[in-house]
């Protein structure tokens, strides 16, 4: 049986950096087993798992509930976070370098969250959320401080159209003097979506831009949708 990091490792990660370059995200398939995605639910009941429950209606981010990991982190959260982020770092401190912007990140998670924690962001970012009929998620980004690593990760807990109809992932991009454009995807139960925190790099006639981005949820018609979501970077609140 192969672990989470053998996975990951057997990832065409190149063709992971040109997806994320050239749309905002990409997809890893079948990364996490049915049996998987059933105890990553099962989390969600388990109090103990948890430093913080967020009700988003309360706070008009959308309508469902989500909850933030305490640490230590559960096993398969803490092998996905720490398996995917010396992945991503490369391809991150590319789009630093095509952008001009003066920040390298760290080969591992673990100089990444020193650096959080000196900058006094202590506390856990992984999540699970949970959405039933009516639920939805406003388009946001993921920052929680002034540290921030510019991609991050979403698992998907649950069939689609089988689980749960609608509840369909949307990314926004906006560029310069246009119009947004909106992107829709449905990925499958286990699958992996990467996609950027904030912004990626276009390349123009005179260089790299920054293309904003935000991502959420559309209405969920019927049953119950749960995801993880993987953020490397801790936050301060």
């Amino acid at each position: 049986m192969h672990t989470i990091p053998d996975k990951i490792a057997a990832v065409n990660w190149q063709k992971i950096a040109h997806d994320l370059s050239k749309n905002g995200h990409a997809i890893i398939p079948s990364l996490l087993s049915s049996k998987q995605c059933t105890q990553c639910i099962g989390l969600y009941d388990q109090a103990t798992n948890f430093r913080k429950t967020v009700r988003m209606e309360r706070y008009r981010f959308g309508r469902g509930e989500y909850k933030y990991f305490s640490y230590p982190l559960p096993e398969i959260v803490q092998a996905l976070r720490t398996s995917v982020y010396p992945r991503l770092a490369p391809i991150a401190n590319k789009w630093m370098i095509d952008l001009g912007i003066a920040r390298q990140f760290p080969p591992t998670l673990s100089a990444l969250l020193q650096q959080c924690h000196h900058n006094n962001q202590l506390l856990p970012t992984p999540l699970i959320l949970k959405y039933g009929k009516g639920g939805f998620n406003t388009m946001h980004q993921d920052l929680y401080g002034t540290i921030y690593f510019p991609l991050q990760a979403v698992l998907f807990l649950n069939t689609p159209e089988v689980d749960y109809t609608g509840g369909e992932f949307v990314l926004t991009e906006q560029v310069p003097r246009a119009q947004s454009k909106a992107i829709v995807l449905r990925p499958n139960k286990g699958e992996m979506l990467l996609f950027t925190t904030q912004f990626r790099p276009i390349k123009g006639k005179r260089g790299y831009y920054r293309a904003h981005m935000k991502h959420g949820v559309s209405e969920v018609h019927t049953g119950k949708r749960h995801t993880l979501g993987i953020i490397f970077h801790d936050a301060n609140a």
